[in-house]
C-alpha cells in the first residue's frame, strides 16, 4: 500500500492524465496563475483609473433628489434627438440632470424621459411648470406632457444605500461560512476565504462596469450584485466538491495543485456551458431592451453578463489557484516543523 502511495506521488503528468483524465490532457490552471491574476490586476487598474477620471454616480435612489417623467410623441415629419433634448433639460434647469429615455410597450403614454436632478428634496410646481412649457414651446408637435415627480431624501437615500451594503456583506459572510463546513476535508476555512475572495473580484468588475459605462449605481447594481454572488459561488463549489472527490481517489500525497488541474479540466466543460446557456438567456433580454429602449432593463442585463463570465473566470482562475497556494504553503508549514 505504501508503494503504491509513493508510486501515485511520484507520477509525471502524462500519467496523471492517462490515469485520472482518459488518457485526455489536463489542463495547468495552476502554472497559469500568474496570467489569470496579471488578466484580473490589469482590468482592476483600469477600473481605479477611470474611476479617478469619472468618478462614481450614484442614483437618487442612494444619493437623494428628484425625477420628472415626460411623455412624448415621435413620428417620421417630427422625430427628436435624445442628445439634444438632454441637453435642452440641462439648459432650462439650474441643477445638474440625467436623462434616461424608454418606450411604453402598452402604447399608453408613447415615449418616455425620465429627469433626474441630484441633491435636491423637491422640485417646486412652478419651476415643473416652467420646463413644462419650455419643452411644449421647443417641441409644438410632440405633445410633451409632465406625467409624474417623485422626491427622495438624501438621508433617505443613504440609509436605503447602507441597508443595502449590509444586506451583500451578510450574504457573502454566509456563503463562506456555509463554504468553510462543508468543505472541512479539503481545509474548509481556506475554501471559504479564497471564495470570497473570489466574490470580491466579482463585485469589482461589475463596479468597474458601472464606472466605465458611467451608469448610476442604483437598486438594479445590489439587485446584481447579490445574483453574481450566487451565482458565483456555485460554480465554485461544484469545482470544489469535484476536487473533495478527486483527493479521495488520488490520494493525500499527490500534490494539490495536480488533484485542482484535473479535478478543473473535469468540470471545465460543464462550467463553460452553463455560463454560455445563462449568458445567452440574458443577452436576448438585453437585446429586446436595446430595441425597445427600456432602459431599466439593460441597465440590469449587461452587468449581468459581464457577472457570469466573470464569475465564471473566478471560480476556475483565482478561488481555485489561491486555494492551491494556500494549501502549498500549509505543507510547507507543516513540513518545516
Amino acid at each position: 500500500m505504501t508503494k503504491n502511495v509513493q508510486t501515485n506521488a511520484d507520477m509525471t503528468s502524462a500519467e496523471i492524465s492517462e490515469r485520472y483524465n482518459g488518457g485526455k490532457k489536463v489542463i495547468d490552471f495552476v502554472g497559469k496563475k500568474k496570467i489569470f491574476f496579471g488578466i484580473s490586476l490589469c482590468v482592476i487598474l483600469i477600473g481605479i483609473i477611470c474611476n479617478f477620471i469619472f468618478g462614481t454616480t450614484l442614483d437618487i435612489q442612494f444619493s437623494g433628489g428628484a425625477t420628472l417623467t415626460y411623455s412624448y410623441t415621435v413620428d417620421d415629419k417630427h422625430p427628436i434627438d435624445q442628445d439634444q433634448l438632454r441637453e435642452f433639460i440641462q439648459e432650462h434647469t439650474k441643477d445638474r440632470i440625467t436623462a434616461s429615455f424608454s418606450t411604453d410597450l402598452m402604447g399608453n403614454t408613447g415615449e418616455n424621459v425620465s429627469v433626474q436632478f441630484s441633491g435636491n428634496d423637491a422640485i417646486e410646481t412652478l419651476i415643473q411648470e416652467k420646463l413644462t412649457a419650455d419643452l411644449q414651446n421647443k417641441y409644438p408637435d410632440n405633445n410633451f406632457k409632465n406625467l409624474e415627480a417623485n422626491s427622495v431624501d438624501a438621508s433617505m437615500g443613504l440609509s436605503f444605500l447602507l441597508k443595502c451594503l449590509v444586506a451583500v456583506a451578510i450574504a457573502s459572510a454566509l456563503m463562506v461560512l456555509y463554504v468553510t463546513i462543508r468543505f472541512k476535508k479539503i481545509g474548509g476555512l481556506s475554501a471559504g476565504m479564497m471564495a470570497l475572495v473570489a466574490l470580491f473580484h466579482d463585485i469589482a468588475m461589475i463596479y468597474f462596469l458601472y464606472v466605465i459605462f458611467r451608469m448610476p449605481i442604483d437598486s438594479n447594481f445590489i439587485a446584481v450584485v447579490l445574483m453574481i454572488l450566487g451565482y458565483s459561488l456555485n460554480d465554485t463549489i461544484v469545482i470544489y466538491d469535484r476536487v473533495r472527490e478527486q483527493r479521495k481517489i488520488m490520494g493525500r500525497r499527490i500534490d494539490v495543485g495536480q488533484v485542482f488541474n484535473v479535478s478543473c479540466t473535469k468540470t471545465i466543460k460543464r462550467t463553460v456551458m452553463t455560463s454560455v446557456t445563462t449568458l445567452s438567456a440574458i443577452l436576448v433580454v438585453y437585446i429586446l431592451a436595446y430595441i425597445f429602449n427600456i432602459n431599466s432593463v439593460k441597465s440590469f442585463a449587461l452587468p449581468m453578463m459581464i457577472g457570469v463570465i466573470s464569475g465564471c473566470y473566478s471560480s476556475i482562475c483565482i478561488a481555485g489557484p489561491l486555494w492551491v497556494m494556500w494549501q502549498r504553503k500549509k505543507a510547507a508549514g507543516k513540513t518545516a516543523a
